[in-house]
């Protein structure tokens, strides 16, 4: 019988080395029962181990993400920030471009609203672009189908009016609570309400979605 003895990285070699994973291949049921508890024991002993491997694997998620950004961002940049429809606020000339993806009906989204629109008062250097991403249900998409219809209609100073109206709203995005937005606004709801069913509008939202999730 073949007593297998565990060094400290064999726990987290064993499957990756070609070698290693033959002779496991070659393995009776009862030597792999024995090297199987013999990786239980040492883990058990030194648990900081998988500790140790799950800072790795966290790590090196981190630098595949953050590769994986970079990239998006080269290969999508004139999308991401000059696409030449969405909204640009802030200091249209800043040296600092932020780009915000949102949903009205995010919570954590709206209360960063405030905050973004704070720091943009404090920092006249920042270039601010808003990209609608409803994905939260049919009412975030609702709210952004009349959100990036007021923009395409009336342009952005009104459309940053009701972005504002929108991330304040409490309750549901009705055609009636649109409408008093519209009409608190001094704009035409009947003509936004059609406009918001437009292709055009669904085109906009429909291609901001692959630049959010990369």
């Amino acid at each position: 019988m073949k007593r297998f003895i565990l060094a400290a990285t064999l726990a987290a070699t064993t499957l990756a080395t070609p070698a290693l994973a033959t002779d496991i291949m070659k393995m009776t049921d009862s030597e792999r029962d024995i090297f199987r508890a013999e990786i239980r024991d040492y883990l058990m002993e030194n648990p900081e181990v998988l500790l140790e491997a799950i800072n790795v694997l966290e790590q090196r998620q981190a630098q595949a993400e953050a590769v994986n950004d970079a990239t998006l961002l080269q290969d999508n940049a004139e999308e991401i920030f000059n696409d030449g429809v969405s909204y640009v606020g802030g200091n249209p000339d800043g040296d600092v471009t932020v780009v915000e993806f949102s949903d009205y009906r995010c919570p954590y989204c709206k209360r960063a609203h405030k905050e973004v629109a704070q720091l943009l008062a404090q920092d006249g250097n920042i270039r601010f672009i808003y990209k609608e991403f409803p994905i939260l249900g049919p009412d975030s998409l609702t709210a952004a189908q009349f959100a990036v219809a007021v923009l395409l209609q009336d342009g952005p100073e009104k459309y940053r009016e009701v972005n504002n109206a929108l991330m304040e709203m409490r309750g549901d995005p009705s055609e009636a609570a649109l409408s008093a937005i519209a009409n608190d606004h001094g704009l035409d709801p009947v003509a936004l309400l059609e406009s918001m069913k437009s292709s055009e509008v669904m085109q906009v939202i429909q291609a901001i979605a692959p630049l959010a999730s990369g």
